[in-house]
């Protein structure tokens, strides 16, 4: 499949042209780049410091706040967080900007008159490609370094090739010795970038004279020759300096593998990116293969497997009941909205819904945090929700009693392996396996009466088996207990609803790499699995209460 391309041009005032990104955070805790318009939007705003910037006037329904460097949805409240990045500047363009263009062209765009081309060595490099491409006759490609040219004064019109015709000797057939960079000085780095030449003889070793042997095409090139243009051009970029740039499937079963890495080499190249094409790292997702011997119970922890079982309703308790435990009722209102119903407090309750067993004027306060409501409000709010007698503020997020989740029936296994996580060479590492079924939804769930899927399990977790590692898995077994591991809902990755997802609390799926930012080394991630274990009430008192 063959389809256009093109390149776009920006200010040199905008993101793009200082190299800066602006990104949010998605569920899975990576972080995923704004869309270039969105981006230069926001970055503008930030350059006026304003306090935020709202993106419904670009068609989104979000807010920034720089003040905390988040992503607010206009709609559902929901908050990500944000964070702007320095990347690679986008090279600079001179003269006016040229014309548009697209390679493959339409069938129409031979008749139109020729643009000026660029004198840029990568442009040319394409133009060689394309000239290559053309000529459907017996040529060969051939890579030859190219010495460097004095730029004329106004650029040359790119010539039109036809099928079957010889590109002219400006084009596709420069030549030159090929020599050390360093030996050039303050040459341009264009002086030695190789090129796809259309020619008749292949290129000859330093030193050498001109060999008889001949190349195939380009369209018939295998795998070996493929590769051998690749690693060609990748030394002389290497030599001048140039940082690499992985590009994937350099090696691969396939001879398609290195022609789409040098394909995207060139697009890389026409858009003024220097390109050396190296492996990437390899992504390691699991441990080297573990006997049933070598696993190991954790210390302190009985057991080596969990399952949870389905919710246990609280009876005899009504909604009434279970606030009265966390509130004290207010018999001056002060002179503030309920951020509930948005009514004022001194008014009575704005709730519509099924109205609940308590005069709509009545007012409390939380005990804990002070935080003051509308009864009304609150007992609306308790019964939308999970009914298992707690209660969070929905200002602050503290947490009244235990707080359960609405996961379905599964099993956790966790033992310690004899391997090191990356950062962690001290010690071994402890695996956990989540395994949860398909099934159908209950009463608590979204969708009650409709079958739900769990994509990926049996999903493999790592943690380093130190004395903060075993504490996070301690707490994570409480969190397993409580439910509040998985939820079911809509995947931020796949968009398949009904359907078994993180619940807002981050593991650590990649054992060996962290390519996907789900991996180590990470120095912060046990700080951080901490902090979001307690906010969903889960502390070191949580384990004396599981005692209890």
């Amino acid at each position: 499949t063959i389809r256009p391309v093109r390149r776009s041009y920006y200010d040199p005032s905008s993101a793009p042209g200082k190299g800066v990104v602006w990104e949010w955070e998605n569920d899975s805790g990576s972080w995923t780049p704004y869309d270039m318009d969105v981006g230069i939007t926001i970055q503008r705003a930030y350059e006026k410091q304003h306090p935020w910037v709202d993106l419904s006037a670009i068609g989104f329904c979000y807010v920034i706040d720089f003040a905390t460097m988040g992503q607010i949805n206009r709609q559902t409240q929901r908050k990500r967080r944000v964070r702007r990045r320095l990347d690679m500047v986008y090279p600079l363009v001179s003269g006016t900007l040229p014309k548009s263009q697209s390679w493959p062209t339409s069938p129409g765009a031979a008749a139109a008159p020729p643009v000026p081309a660029c004198a840029c060595p990568q442009c040319l490099l394409v133009m060689s490609v394309k000239a290559t491409v053309s000529a459907t006759g017996p040529g060969t490609a051939t890579l030859q370094p190219r010495k460097a040219a004095p730029v004329p004064p106004a650029a040359p019109k790119a010539p039109v090739l036809a099928p079957g015709s010889k590109a002219p000797d400006s084009v596709a057939t420069a030549r030159g010795s090929l020599k050390p960079l360093a030996a050039q000085g303050g040459r341009r780095q264009a002086a030695s970038t190789p090129a796809l030449s259309l020619a008749s003889s292949t290129a000859s070793p330093p030193g050498t004279g001109s060999s008889k042997a001949s190349r195939p095409g380009l369209s018939t090139l295998n795998r070996s020759h493929l590769q051998r243009l690749a690693i060609a051009q990748s030394r002389v970029l290497i030599a001048s300096g140039v940082p690499t740039v992985p590009v994937k499937n350099l090696t691969g079963s396939s001879p398609v593998n290195p022609a789409l890495a040098g394909i995207t080499g060139i697009l890389m190249s026409a858009a003024g990116l220097p390109v050396c094409l190296t492996r990437p790292p390899k992504l390691v997702l699991h441990p080297p293969p573990v006997s049933k011997s070598e696993i190991q119970s954790i210390p302190g922890i009985s057991h080596t497997c969990r399952k949870t079982t389905k919710k246990q309703a609280k009876k005899g308790k009504t909604p009434e009941e279970v606030l009265k435990k966390y509130l004290q009722k207010v018999r001056h209102p002060p002179d503030e909205d309920c951020t509930i119903c948005m009514e004022r407090l001194s008014a009575p309750s704005g709730y519509k819904g099924p109205q609940p067993a308590v005069k709509p004027d009545l007012v409390g306060k939380l005990i804990k945090c002070g935080h003051v409501f509308h009864l009304h409000c609150l007992v609306a709010m308790y019964n939308n929700g999970n009914k298992d007698g707690s209660l969070q503020c929905p200002t602050c997020k503290t947490i009244y009693g235990v707080k359960t989740g609405t996961q379905p029936p599964g099993k956790m296994e966790y033992h310690i392996i004899p391997h090191a996580l990356p950062g962690h060479s001290d010690c071994k590492t402890i695996r956990i396996i989540y395994n949860i079924p398909p099934g159908v939804q209950g009463p608590e769930h979204p969708n009650p009466g409709r079958s739900f899927t769990a994509r990926g399990f049996p999903r493999h977790c790592y943690l380093p088996d130190s004395e903060k590692g075993r504490k996070v898995l301690k707490l994570l077994l409480v969190a397993w207990d409580r439910r509040l591991i998985f939820a079911i809902g809509t995947s931020s990755t796949t968009g398949e609803s009904d359907t078994v997802i993180w619940n807002e609390i981050h593991h650590k799926t990649e054992f060996g790499s962290n390519l996907t930012g789900h991996g180590y080394p990470d120095i912060n991630y046990l700080d951080n699995v901490l902090a979001e274990l307690a906010a969903q009430g889960i502390t070191e008192e949580s384990l004396a209460q599981e005692k209890d």
